[in-house]
């Protein structure tokens, strides 16, 4: 698992790009706040999560018995934790975005689309 990246996938990457065409200034990976958001807007109090299908478990309980006990359990309480995070967030005032990476791969366009809306909602564009 050491090899496993965290930071700078392909899908981050692609969302990056997506989010410099708002022409909105983000930070990434932000360690003050609860989860560490892939991208962060302060200024309208918006973060973006990108998650990997298989480590955040999209559609976990059609595929969860097909996976050994070790990762079963490390993929649900992933999910445990992400949903602490967004918990913690939402209570600390933040509007909490979350895309799939098949979303992003799949629908640039339209996960564009979705990030501009919050942005204009949140008073950032």
């Amino acid at each position: 698992m050491s090899k496993i990246r965290g930071k700078g996938t392909k899908v981050e990457l692609a969302m990056a790009e997506l989010l410099h065409a708002t022409g909105v200034s983000f930070e990434m990976h932000a360690r003050d706040l609860p989860g560490q958001p892939d991208f962060v807007f302060r200024d309208a109090k918006v973060v973006i999560f990108v998650d990997g299908d298989f480590w955040h478990g999209w559609r976990f309980p059609a595929w969860r018995l097909k996976l050994s006990q070790k990762w079963e359990a490390k993929i649900a309480s992933n999910r445990i934790r992400d949903r602490r995070n967004r918990s913690r967030l939402v209570r600390k005032g933040w509007k909490v975005v979350r895309f799939w990476e098949h979303q992003i791969e799949r629908d640039p366009k339209i996960v564009s689309l979705k990030v501009r809306k919050t942005l204009v909602t949140a008073g950032a564009i």
